[in-house]
């Protein structure tokens, strides 16, 4: 902490006794950040042309960390083959897990496999079932391609990755920065209490609105969930409107 304090005491003055005649800081590293803007650009560009010919599709998200045995990986496979046979591109994070078992059976099914894979130190690595194969360094460029060509989100039991990409199309939804998706959890069990506390703290503190509570469905069977897709777009079409694609350009 003392140390902290003092790195932050000669910075403060530095900047305030600066003038031409002293030595300049070193801001070498400035230069890299700038250029990744490039590296930025170049994830959104490749993203955009490979993933907009893919449609429609259903973004899957779980846990990193379920093996192949476990039966909400089976679950998983269940339901992007029955996705995938029913038409849906089904786009995944890449890795093992529940990404694994959602590229798995959307491999073994009709339809595009797609894995949208982020460099990690731990955990991520590829898993073989993808008929498209992206690599992302940030985080924020792949959470739009998730989004952006989405016709539905199904989120399984998963961590903090899993719960950070519900929240993000949550709030991108009831924020209507992106259009109105069918958004389904899967596993009453697993998720019922963060719906409870939604319901009964949220709501009661006003930090979010009792409609917000109809943003998302939850089932637990794989028929349930291709149920719900196509009954959300019963009446309407699965291709964005003019006004959806102007708010889908501006996420």
């Amino acid at each position: 902490m003392r140390a902290v304090k003092r790195y932050a005491a000669h910075m403060n003055e530095q900047r305030r006794t600066e003038h031409p005649g002293l030595k300049p800081v070193d801001d070498s590293h400035l230069a890299r950040e700038s250029w990744k803007i490039f590296q930025i650009m170049g994830e959104f560009v490749e993203g955009f042309q490979r993933l907009a010919r893919i449609k429609p599709s259903v973004s899957i998200f779980g846990s990193a960390r379920i093996p192949p045995e476990h039966p909400t990986y089976q679950l998983a496979e269940e339901i992007a083959l029955q996705l995938s046979n029913a038409g849906f591109a089904v786009v995944s994070g890449g890795g093992p897990g529940i990404m694994e078992a959602a590229n798995k059976g959307a491999y073994a099914g009709k339809s595009p496999s797609v894995g949208l894979n982020i460099v990690l130190p731990h955990e991520q690595v590829a898993n073989p079932y993808q008929d498209v194969s992206l690599g992302f360094r940030h985080f924020f460029s792949r959470k739009v391609m998730f989004v952006k060509y989405a016709s539905a989100y199904v989120v399984l039991p998963g961590g903090f990755g899993t719960l950070d990409e519900l929240a993000e199309i949550l709030t991108l939804v009831q924020t209507q920065k992106t259009r109105r998706i069918p958004i389904i959890l899967v596993g009453s069990e697993f998720w019922q209490g963060l719906l409870d506390w939604f319901a009964q703290t949220l709501i009661p503190a006003g930090t979010i609105s009792e409609q917000d509570l109809a943003l998302y469905t939850l089932v637990d069977d794989p028929k349930d969930v291709i149920d719900a897709i196509f009954d959300f777009y019963e009446k309407g079409s699965l291709e964005p409107t003019r006004e959806e694609l102007e708010r889908l350009s501006n996420l």
